[in-house]
């Protein structure tokens, strides 16, 4: 099936590593222009370089914080001065630290607010005029599972991300006519560095292995396995793609069947 994503331009945040560098050599597979961005140049050049070798695709990396409102302006402004404009904005930014009510203070609240929901919104801000002017586009935010099934310990990503739904459901309707879509996309354990930190975490709360923390994650999943980042990221080249003309509004996991709820 032919995506329709050939010589369309995408932006994609915390890229260097995990779900976003999937996404970003999924879009790149399927013809896009990406822009990547992550806080590390180090890391982030060398995934530039390794996409550019093994898809041939045209790539520009930045090296920038998101949560910051002036990096994430300029990552939007760079890429529409280098690309011409932009059709596909992934909002990614990693998550929050662990942690339960009496752990965290004011600073750690404020700082997943910035790092989650602040991003979204300045990245937004910043590409919805070109996408006006291009007549179209796909904002597609990568949340949790958490917005959906609230996960024990992750007060602070519980939280923020929820905003994050809140903020695109509104959105997806506000910019219907303009042909933006927004959709919300929901990890639930897929095998990243951010998965392997809670473990960590798990592992030494409850005085076990890291084997043994990751294998209790297993145990909630009905595909009885934890998920690659490529399987996460197909569902956001779907998105992205022409072949998602009539989906906005929604909220997708992707969790091996994880989450119970009905919806």
């Amino acid at each position: 099936m032919d995506l329709g994503l050939k010589d369309k331009v995408a932006v994609i945040g915390a890229s260097s590593k995990g779900l976003g560098r999937a996404i970003a050599f999924g879009l790149a597979e399927e013809g896009a222009k990406v822009t990547i961005c992550a806080r590390n140049e180090e890391p982030l050049n060398a995934t530039a370089a390794e996409i550019r070798e093994q898809t041939g695709a045209e790539v520009m990396s930045m090296a920038m914080d998101v949560s910051n409102p002036n990096d994430a302006e300029n990552l939007i402004h760079s890429s529409i001065e280098h690309f011409g404009g932009i059709d596909i904005l992934i909002n990614n930014a990693g998550g929050p630290r662990a942690g339960r009510f009496d752990d965290l203070d004011i600073t750690d609240y404020q700082d997943a607010v910035n790092l989650n929901l602040m991003s979204t919104i300045n990245l937004t801000r910043a590409v919805v005029p070109n996408m006006r002017a291009r007549k179209g586009g796909r904002i597609i935010n990568l949340t949790s599972v958490s917005v959906k099934q609230p996960v024990e310990g992750l007060m602070l990503s519980n939280m923020a991300r929820t905003g994050v739904i809140g903020f695109a459901k509104t959105l997806a309707t506000e910019l219907a006519n303009d042909n933006i879509l927004v959709n919300n996309v929901c990890p639930g354990i897929i095998f990243t560095d951010r998965i392997q930190q809670l473990a960590t975490v798990r592992a030494e709360e409850a005085n076990i292995t890291f084997d043994q923390a990751i294998e209790k994650m297993t145990q909630d999943i009905p595909l009885g396995r934890i998920g690659d980042p490529k399987e996460f990221a197909n569902l956001i080249v779907f998105l992205a793609s022409e072949r998602a003309s009539y989906i906005t509004g929604a909220t997708i996991q992707v969790d091996g069947g994880m989450v119970k709820g009905l919806l």
